[in-house]
């Protein structure tokens, strides 16, 4: 019989190890420790834990203390869950640009959620490590856990993560594929493997803008520039990163850890996040490069049910330039919601302003073609809902061809991009048509994704 665990905290840890497959893995065998299959999701709930109950033990954290942190998102997460079986405030600061979903869990959890800029450089005091420090210290009883500088950070992966990676390959591993987000995870398998088996090698997977694979390749400090996965990577080594048995390190495109971690999902069902798709790529790349058979393993970090606005839409992947349109030149190639395919949110002249106003906010859009019989009649935007309802609630409940516009502007698809600047500049929205059949419509924020697009040629 199954023992049963006393609790949710006791669920963190020993996750499965699988051997990967349907991957060209070389000569060598490729396993993935599943730490998504964690309580809060991801490798991170293994430090939170420790990191609170050191605190606690160290007379450190008290019963009433506020927790205050910088995070990522999943250490936030991780904190958020332990924080609130043991009924800590705790207050996270979080760069702007992690996912809606890693910031609606910590706040579902009870987390009090502050957005900082995720465009600043250390010393900024917006800086999210920075800002985190200072609320800490402006907080009554505030404590600044700080993941970045804790030694219970990679103690917990040296004590716990490493002993089970060692365990489940039966104490044979040959290179293990990590990451750097606090360092903790590689310092604590560093340690652990440096005594277990000193010939094993640590490999750094690193998106590329991130500074700190240049480090390792040559000892010199560069600054980093944008990329858009999450969690890993930084401009400055964190103080508990120990890298003196990384040995090589590979930068990953944002392109090719999305469509990897993509495609571990369609080949094994493993949903996994972007980081993990950073992994994944360079591990698969240090496989195909060994000359003899080697055992690696490497890690699914987080569930890739964090990022289903971002990383799985395949929209917002065709808006950040991820996923490739063929160049026409003309607008069809702008747009990607196209109606035939299901992919634009309408309404009908007889549903209510209330039905409309709904949908438009269930999928974030400020305007709705109005379809009649596969024919667009019209378009409602939020500008016409707020005129017919600003002085009477109850007209939520009118039709919507009683408020939509009707004067539309239609241009066909074969259209060059360059002529739909006429329309918009006029404030209307274009109507993309081919022959009689209405393609899409074209607005000012398509426009500008294409335009953003054109960076990636350069």
């Amino acid at each position: 019989m199954h023992e049963i665990e006393p609790s949710t905290l006791s669920l963190i840890g020993n996750t499965p190890l699988v051997r990967l497959t349907g991957f060209d893995t070389g000569s060598c065998e490729l396993y993935l420790k599943l730490e998504n299959q964690n309580p809060g999701g991801s490798i991170k709930d293994r430090m939170a834990v420790a990191m609170i109950e050191e605190a606690e033990r160290k007379g450190e954290l008290k019963p009433g203390d506020t927790i205050v942190e910088a995070t990522a998102g999943n250490t936030g997460v991780g904190l958020a869950l332990v924080a609130a079986i043991k009924s800590y405030r705790l207050i996270l600061v979080i760069p702007d640009k992690m996912s809606s979903e890693k910031i609606a869990h910590a706040r579902a959890l009870g987390a009090d959620i502050r957005l900082t800029r995720s465009d600043v450089k250390p010393g900024d005091p917006e800086y999210y490590q920075d800002m985190a420090a200072r609320i800490a210290k402006e907080t009554p009883r505030g404590y600044h856990i700080n993941q970045f500088a804790n030694p219970a950070n990679p103690l917990a992966h040296e004590i716990t993560t490493a002993p089970e990676i060692w365990r489940d390959m039966d104490h044979r591993v040959d290179a293990i594929v990590c990451g750097i987000g606090s360092g903790g995870t590689l310092t604590g398998l560093s340690n652990f493997f440096g005594r277990v088996q000193p010939d094993s090698e640590i490999i750094l997977a690193d998106p590329a803008g991130s500074s700190l694979a240049e480090y390792v390749r040559t000892g010199r400090e560069v600054p980093s520039s944008s990329y858009a996965v999450e969690g890993i990577g930084g401009s400055c080594m964190p103080a508990i990163a120990d890298l003196s048995r990384v040995r090589h390190a590979y930068s990953i495109s944002d392109a090719e850890s999305f469509l990897t971690a993509r495609d571990l999902l369609k080949r094994t069902g493993i949903f996994a996040g972007p980081s993990s798709g950073t992994l994944l790529a360079a591990a698969l790349r240090y496989c195909r490069e060994q000359a003899s058979a080697k055992r690696v393993v490497t890690f699914v970090c987080d569930s890739g049910a964090k990022y289903l606005s971002k990383m799985y839409n395949d929209y917002w992947m065709l808006d950040q330039g991820y996923l490739e349109r063929t160049p026409t030149g003309t607008l069809g190639e702008l747009i990607a919601r196209r109606y035939e395919e299901g992919g634009v949110i309408t309404v009908r002249p007889d549903d209510t302003l209330l039905s409309a106003f709904q949908r438009m906010r269930m999928a974030d859009i400020s305007q709705v073609p109005v379809m009649e019989r596969g024919c667009c009649v019209g378009v409602l935007d939020e500008s016409d809902l707020l005129l017919a309802v600003h002085n009477d609630a109850g007209k939520f409940h009118s039709p919507v061809r009683a408020a939509m516009t009707s004067r539309l502007e239609t241009i066909a698809a074969g259209k060059s991009i360059d002529s739909v600047y006429e329309i918009l500049n006029r404030g209307l929205v274009a109507l993309v048509v081919e022959g009689d059949a209405f393609v899409g419509l074209i607005t000012r924020s398509d426009l500008l994704s294409h335009l953003r697009r054109k960076l990636h040629q350069f």
